[in-house]
């Protein structure tokens, strides 16, 4: 859901990362950019942490702005695109996924439950642990979420590739792993 303009930075720093990088070429001589030092890199993911912030508040007042008319709040949409992508799960598993405490996913999976959303079924591996699955009508809300996001999405246009969604998918995934394994360690401290 990038509006037009946060496309062309977006764009522009894909694009602007390689002139940044002064033509640097690693060892072996060829065309791509070395690794940027590290803290050079640092540098480089502030700039990433300065589209995320606004990206995510953008992105989750148009998901409340949407609540009247869907009945969706955030939470409720997360737990129903879970579902949607990865079939029934548990709430805990839900949770993990969703790197978010249990407690919360359960009051949203209740919220789903309360307006026809989602059911608990028997989980055949956990007798206590129910399993949660969309139901009919959720799936077919979910399934109309993602049809108007996904009309938003097409306006990021643009000069946008597969490569640089590619590397945009690429540094997100090592950032979260970054934060992943730092969140580990404060876990054992």
């Amino acid at each position: 859901m990038l509006p037009h303009g946060l496309a062309t930075k977006v764009s522009f720093w894909f694009r602007g990362s390689v002139s940044k990088s002064k033509g640097k070429t690693t060892s072996k001589g060829d065309d791509e950019p070395a690794p940027l030092p590290p803290d050079e890199l640092a540098s480089r993911m502030y700039e990433v942490f300065a589209v995320l912030g606004p990206l995510y508040r953008r992105v989750s007042r148009r998901v409340e702005l949407n609540e009247p008319v869907e009945g969706l709040s955030i939470g409720v949409r997360a737990v129903l695109d879970l579902l949607r992508a990865h079939g029934p799960m548990t709430v805990p598993r839900m949770a993990r996924a969703q790197e978010l405490s249990r407690q919360f996913v359960q009051r949203m999976v209740n919220d789903a439950a309360a307006g026809g959303l989602v059911e608990a079924i028997p989980n055949p591996a956990h007798q206590r642990s129910s399993l949660i699955r969309l139901t009919d009508a959720g799936r077919t809300v979910i399934e109309t979420v993602i049809a108007r996001e996904s009309e938003l999405l097409k306006r990021v246009g643009g000069d946008l590739t597969d490569a640089d969604v590619d590397t945009c998918v690429r540094v997100l995934t090592r950032m979260l792993e970054v934060f992943e394994h730092a969140d580990a360690q404060a876990d054992v401290n």
